[in-house]
């Protein structure tokens, strides 16, 4: 068994420490409703099989009322959270009217969390999946596919590039990126759409992105989707919502477009007044119309979405592959960033700067108040003591507003000012105030006539301070 580094280990906790403060005081998302799997018109068979690490997973085969011999099948692999099978019950209900048999489980939930999954344990679960619905009764072995949604477009992948046993692939909402690159893409996105605009959008994708990313503390940031892609070699139709306003769209068509080259078909479709999940419409954030029945995510199916997959899959399975295709992209508005790979935005670097000022502003504040004569002047010890203040307040603020907007989707942004969230503002402001007190307090100890080992005491907290400059240059607290 392998073991973290102590220095990693205090990492982690440092940032699950951040997180589990955002926690308290975020606000909470909508639970999610348990509804009854809905089989009028159609034949069920529940079944339980064995998923990764020997875990028993439960499921729904579902077919046509009067089902035809050995008909293709089809397993659904949904998005991010504990998806349970009614959640993507109405796909299955469109595949089995159009004469497929598919099978829909619930998500694991051990070993699977906010804080933790492993794409791999999911790519097995999925193969138990296809295994166990390429031996039901009326299934043909060699025609069962793969449909991933979401987070379950990484999945049903990887599932596929370990198996000859799955003959297609559907992805919708497809992600050519990591998760975390993904993740602050969909937040710039979110922030646009807000009104806000400058240089919190650079900061999330940045240096907080990596502080995550880095620890361990964002699940599977850093999962590379490209080796099991190139390793396919069976018909794939990608899709993406016009309005996809979760993953990069355009982006991610061009990689799957260059990765799949060793797919024999490969269709790259968009569809129009879509968004991310296949539902309608205008601009990627609502939604049109009424959902189709219970459980189901809000919003009606957008028109097109599953004739364009029924059909297609009947062509995949016939004799001869659909021919590849592309369509065109439809206009990417934000670019997404690739969080860096350089040292001094390494989580360890960020780590090590943060403890290190938190530690010197609080001792000097505790110091202040305790040893009076710790500096020769009135107005020295005053100006210290407020950037110290400041300073600290400065990175503790906005460490914990920056990880509260990537935690909770944006939900955390506050009101917006001028294009700008107010809180960012007011972060922006302490900043600049900070910045201010450590050039007085230069100022004032240039002008103070003090022995020499009072300098070099004194000259400390100027270099605490060129430390907290560094640390606002990067999380860009002076940038416009």
């Amino acid at each position: 068994m392998n073991h973290l580094p102590v220095s990693r280990l205090f990492a982690v906790a440092c940032v699950l420490a951040l997180l589990m403060a955002v926690l308290s005081i975020a606000p909470a998302g909508p639970a999610t409703a348990t509804t009854p799997f809905d089989c009028d018109g159609f034949t069920c068979t529940d079944v339980t099989f064995t998923g990764g690490n020997g875990l028993a997973l439960h499921g729904t085969v579902i077919g046509p009322a009067e089902p035809h011999a050995q008909m293709p099948g089809i397993v659904l692999v949904g998005g991010a959270g504990p998806v349970p099978r009614t959640q993507v019950q109405y796909e299955a209900r469109a595949f089995a009217a159009a004469g497929l048999t598919a099978l829909v489980y619930d998500k694991r939930t051990d070993g699977y969390s906010f804080a933790h999954r492993d794409f791999s344990l999911l790519a097995d679960d999925t193969l138990a999946a296809v295994q166990t619905l390429s031996r039901t009764t009326g299934v043909r072995a060699d025609q069962v596919g793969v449909w991933g949604f979401s987070e379950g477009a990484w999945v049903a992948p990887l599932a596929a590039s370990r198996s000859d046993d799955i003959a297609f692939l559907l992805t919708l909402g497809a992600s050519g990126f990591s998760p975390l690159r993904t993740q602050t893409w969909s937040l710039a996105m979110t922030l646009r759409h807000r009104g806000a605009g400058g240089s919190l959008s650079d900061t999330i994708a940045g240096p907080a992105a990596r502080l995550l990313g880095d620890t361990g503390a964002f699940p599977e940031a850093n999962f590379n989707p490209l080796p099991a892609l190139a390793a396919l070699h069976i018909p794939v139709l990608a899709l993406w919502g016009q309005y996809d306003v979760q993953v990069p769209p355009a982006e991610s068509a061009a990689v799957l477009r260059n990765t799949l080259t060793a797919a024999p078909s490969v269709i790259i479709g968009f569809l129009p007044d879509t968004a991310h999940n296949g539902r309608a419409t205008t601009d990627g954030f609502d939604r049109l119309g009424t959902a189709p029945g219970p459980g189901a995510p809000r919003g009606a199916f957008a028109p097109g979405y599953l004739d364009t997959m029924t059909t297609w899959i009947h062509r995949a399975t016939g004799d001869t592959p659909p021919p590849s295709s592309a369509a065109t992209p439809p206009s990417q508005p934000v670019t997404s960033s690739d969080p860096g790979h350089g040292w001094t935005t390494s989580a360890r670097t960020q780590l090590v700067l943060i403890a290190a000022l938190v530690l010197a502003f609080t001792t000097y504040l505790l110091r202040s108040f305790t040893h009076r004569d710790a500096h020769p002047g009135r107005t020295t010890r005053r100006l210290t003591r407020a950037a110290a203040a400041s300073g600290l307040l400065s990175v503790l603020a906005t460490t914990a507003y920056v990880l509260a907007i990537l935690s909770f989707n944006a939900r955390t942004t506050g009101p917006i000012i001028a294009s700008r969230p107010l809180a960012w503002v007011i972060l922006q402001l302490l900043t600049l105030l900070t910045a201010a007190l450590f050039a007085g307090r230069a100022l004032a100890a240039v002008r103070t006539k003090a022995a020499t080992p009072q300098r070099i005491s004194s000259a400390i907290p100027l270099l605490v301070g060129c430390l907290w400059l560094t640390w606002a240059i990067t999380w860009g607290l002076f940038s416009v």
